[in-house]
């Protein structure tokens, strides 16, 4: 009776150990999704929501874990690789702008419009446009209800659309392979087919912002903007500010900080008026091509996500700050895009 006694405890403590174990971050930091575990020790874990309890105290600590799954310092170091491969970003003789009144924070909500001229002078779009990134965001951007509390309806050619700009953008460019491949070996992602999905829902998929309708969705709210609660919200993308401008829809009014960068791309924080509700710091990465743009908010979201992301860009810091949706999911409680935009310095 003893011998059986002595064996019960000791399968008792041996399960309580194993189990422990997978209940644990304890030498399995930054190893990719295993199902046979009851957490994850991975940065996709922030937004499954299925970290381990000591996922933050192990991986991402001081003590014990060796530091984070992925450092700032790789990150900084991607975001140079990814600057450097931007081949398609508008040069000096492709793209002229005009900045004018520069004001303080204090006056961002004042509605001043101290600009006699818009920001866009010059865009060689024949250039440009024809590029098949620039082609494919081109395509995408106009197929939005800005207001929200309205629901989105896409036909089949707008959402084969979504699946041109993701194959142009991230399949297609060496910067955005170059992306993948760093997440590949993170861990993150096991093939480009389930990257490709990933972002795909991450960014397309819809969510409500209002009266509980299917109003909204990452890319409608950082590429092509919208307007809630009687103001513009979102709206980060340097072309569509571009051609909103050009079409008379969009009024410049002055900028509130400008990058340190001499030569494209750069980063402004803008006030505007578009059509009659007005945004007080719209933040983007100017003259940059549609990959990098969708490459750094991938990268920062799903590396940092609801966190301020810090890049280098030519050796010149860019804090990129994201936010997660938190009200509904994806797969197997996946978060969608919130946000993504470049914080004011």
């Amino acid at each position: 009776m003893k011998a059986i006694a002595v064996l019960a405890l000791w399968v008792t403590l041996f399960h309580q150990g194993y189990s422990n174990t997978l209940d644990s971050c304890q030498g399995r930091c930054g190893y990719g999704t295993d199902n046979s575990f009851s957490c994850q020790c991975n940065p996709s874990c922030e937004r499954y929501r299925d970290c381990c309890s000591d996922y933050t105290e192990i991986c991402k600590g001081d003590g014990g874990g060796g530091g984070s799954v992925i450092t700032d310092a790789e990150i900084k170091a991607l975001s140079e690789t990814l600057y450097a491969l931007d081949s398609n970003k508008a040069s000096a003789s492709e793209l002229v702008i005009d900045p004018q009144a520069l004001v303080p924070d204090s006056q961002t909500s004042s509605k001043d419009d101290l600009a006699s001229a818009p920001l866009f002078q010059y865009l060689n779009e024949e250039a440009l446009f024809s590029r098949p990134t620039y082609a494919a965001l081109l395509a995408v951007l106009d197929n939005y209800n800005r207001m929200t509390g309205q629901t989105e309806d896409f036909s089949p050619e707008q959402l084969a659309e979504q699946d041109v700009f993701l194959k142009e953008t991230m399949s297609n460019t060496e910067l955005g392979r170059e992306l993948f491949a760093f997440l590949y070996t993170k861990g993150i992602y096991a093939s480009e087919e389930e990257f490709i999905q990933d972002l795909k829902m991450m960014w397309f998929g819809l969510y409500s912002r209002n009266n509980n309708k299917m109003d909204s969705s990452g890319f409608e709210h950082i590429f092509a903007g919208e307007v809630k609660g009687g103001k513009v919200s979102g709206f980060h993308n340097w072309i569509r500010f571009y051609l909103l401008e050009k079409k008379g829809q969009l009024n410049y009014y002055s900028h509130s900080f400008n990058g340190p960068w001499a030569t494209y791309p750069d980063v402004m924080g803008m006030q505007f008026m578009w059509e009659g509700y007005y945004k007080q710091v719209g933040s983007s990465v100017i003259g940059c091509s549609p990959e990098f743009d969708f490459a750094l908010y991938s990268l920062c979201y799903i590396t940092r996500p609801g966190k301020q992301c810090r890049l280098s860009l030519g050796g010149k810091a860019l804090i990129i700050q994201t936010y997660t949706w938190d009200n509904s999911f994806y797969g197997d409680g996946k978060k969608y895009i919130g946000s993504a935009f470049p914080a004011t310095p």
